[in-house]
């Protein structure tokens, strides 16, 4: 079951087009990322999302339900957590949940719990000061908490960890991580690192539409590299594998770099069989062959050019 779904999503501001018939599945329990260059037009999608911008063109379904401008009927499905989250500094965490418990309803009983619970889990149960004194990433997890706090199907982030330090950071995505079993988490970011770590499911936005989308086993699959890396420990020991007669079919399509060569091959077990062949009879001995495995980084810089 898909709990976002969005179906050509266009949005235009002035003469820019930002969003340009963008269509992404959001399948239910999964950490998906929403990838994106600055300016990309990732905020811009989940403002339609939540009802705050009105869309130009296209369909948003949350949990089976249309998503329409200026109502909140799906939003009751939806916790958001904003890049900043803004707070009253006055109030403890426990206070500033309590006023969130009032304000959707709950009774005295589920906010005890709610608050208990949740505050456990982002780290700040026990914490007695003032809001106004926490750190970015203690606002952060805080926010967490706010947002799962009516216990939503699908948690929102844009950009959570784009300020923080590593501590904060790696805070903030082992929450993420821990609440899937209980909800669906998308959240935006240029932090490819981030991604690699928690995602399961990714969707790349360029010029307004999604140019990649999948798992990250089935995006490097389906743009894999047939390429070999060859190293050696002395660049002596290069130039002799490079001058040797019996390599020269290989390196026509190859890239030196240092100590290193990267070849490619249309056929990889081919090329790779060849090679041991060649290094059996020259005694040649690199200190590292290995099959190029594809990274987001460069899944990312080829889906945006």
């Amino acid at each position: 079951m898909n709990i976002l779904e969005i179906e050509g999503l266009k949005k235009k501001f002035g003469s820019h087009q930002v969003l340009d018939g963008l269509t992404i599945h959001v399948p239910e329990h999964s950490v998906f990322g929403f990838l994106g260059k600055n300016g990309a037009g990732k905020t811009t999608t989940m403002k339609i999302v939540l009802g705050l911008l009105k869309a130009d063109a296209g369909e948003i379904r949350v949990c089976g339900e249309r998503a329409v401008y200026g109502q909140t009927k799906t939003n009751r499905f939806i916790g958001y957590l904003p890049d900043v989250p803004e707070f009253y500094s006055y109030m403890s965490a426990v206070e500033y949940l309590r006023l969130c418990g009032r304000i959707t309803g709950m009774s005295e009983k589920e906010i005890r719990r709610m608050s208990g619970e949740l505050l456990e889990l982002v780290g700040l149960k026990g914490v007695k000061k003032r809001i106004g004194g926490y750190s970015r990433g203690m606002k952060q997890r805080l926010g967490i908490a706010q947002a799962l706090f009516h216990e939503p199907k699908l948690l929102i982030c844009d950009e959570p960890t784009s300020a923080l330090d590593p501590v904060g950071r790696r805070e903030v995505l082992e929450i993420m991580e821990q609440v899937r079993e209980k909800t669906t988490v998308i959240f935006s970011t240029h932090v490819l690192s981030d991604v690699e770590r928690i995602c399961d499911r990714v969707a790349v936005l360029n010029d307004g539409k999604s140019v990649m989308e999948g798992t990250l086993e089935e995006m490097k699959e389906k743009h894999k590299k047939d390429s070999l890396l060859l190293e050696f420990p002395r660049k002596e020991l290069l130039k002799q594998f490079v001058e040797e007669p019996i390599f020269q079919n290989l390196l026509s399509r190859a890239k030196l770099e240092g100590c290193q060569v990267i070849i490619h091959a249309k056929d990889i077990e081919q090329a790779e069989a060849e090679l041991i062949r060649g290094l059996n009879e020259t005694r040649l001995m690199p200190s590292r062959l290995e099959i190029l495995e594809p990274s987001l980084e460069g899944l990312f810089m080829e889906a945006i050019q």
